[in-house]
């Protein structure tokens, strides 16, 4: 990290870690937060937004301690922020990323995932899951609110949440690595069941769209005065962005 051509501050989160992390951390010139005990990966990021948030920071960019995002990508991620981005994802399976080691089963999940989020935000996405993000000041005080904490709500729900504001998300590619250090938090079949339950959520809620969307319709044209030659308000559009190349 030190070696991008930007000023930088690093804060840790310590989520409710039992070894030296927070010494290690700070040692290293890092700002660190220790959570009193263990909440999770949403838990985390929501606590470093907020962070950013009361301090007046314009960007954040979220990154694993695991080894696998590569610090040196960051300066994409704040590159798409330049071109008017709202939130930058880095991508494992954009063009350009590179290969990417998966197992079949978890890579179908996340491509019926990426469908359904594509379904229900009009932008399509290769890579929901990807926890390498940075974002922008709206974005930041959209989540430092609302940041889901539930586990893979914690990266595909936050997309419906910003495209919901209106805000724009750009993907980049992102050659992500493999795990350095510490262990997964999800085995194989807790897995499988978390994708499951979260795609069946949000096929529930893509069916249900455009019922919705009806009754909305509905609910504005009888708003309207009959007499007073006012026109039912439209559903206003959004406009999303994707950049599929990296900064320059």
């Amino acid at each position: 990290m030190r070696a991008i051509a930007r000023p930088l501050d690093t804060l840790v989160v310590d989520d409710g870690s039992h070894d030296a992390t927070a010494a290690v951390a700070a040692k290293a010139g890092a700002t660190v937060v220790s959570l009193p005990f263990n909440l999770g990966v949403g838990g985390a990021v929501r606590t470093g937004l907020r962070y950013a948030a009361e301090h007046g920071y314009d960007r954040a960019v979220v990154i694993d301690a695991d080894g696998q995002h590569q610090a040196s990508e960051i300066a994409d991620l704040l590159g798409a922020l330049d071109r008017d981005a709202d939130v930058a994802v880095g991508s494992r399976f954009a063009v350009g990323a590179g290969e990417y080691r998966v197992s079949k089963t978890r890579r179908a999940a996340m491509r019926v995932l990426a469908r359904i989020v594509q379904s229900l935000t009009g932008q399509r996405f290769t890579d929901p899951t990807s926890g390498f993000r940075a974002f922008g000041r709206p974005a930041i005080e959209v989540l430092a609110r609302d940041y889901p904490v539930e586990y893979l709500a914690d990266t595909v729900e936050v997309l419906l949440i910003v495209c919901s504001a209106g805000l724009t998300v750009a993907e980049v590619p992102s050659a992500m690595r493999v795990r350095a250090g510490g262990r997964p938090s999800q085995h194989t079949f807790r897995l499988l069941v978390n994708y499951l339950r979260v795609v069946v959520g949000l096929a529930g809620a893509a069916m249900f769209r455009p019922r919705r969307r009806r009754a909305i319709r509905r609910a504005r044209s009888t708003r309207a005065a009959p007499d007073s030659g006012e026109r039912p308000r439209s559903t206003p559009g959004v406009q999303y962005v994707e950049y599929e190349g990296r900064s320059p």
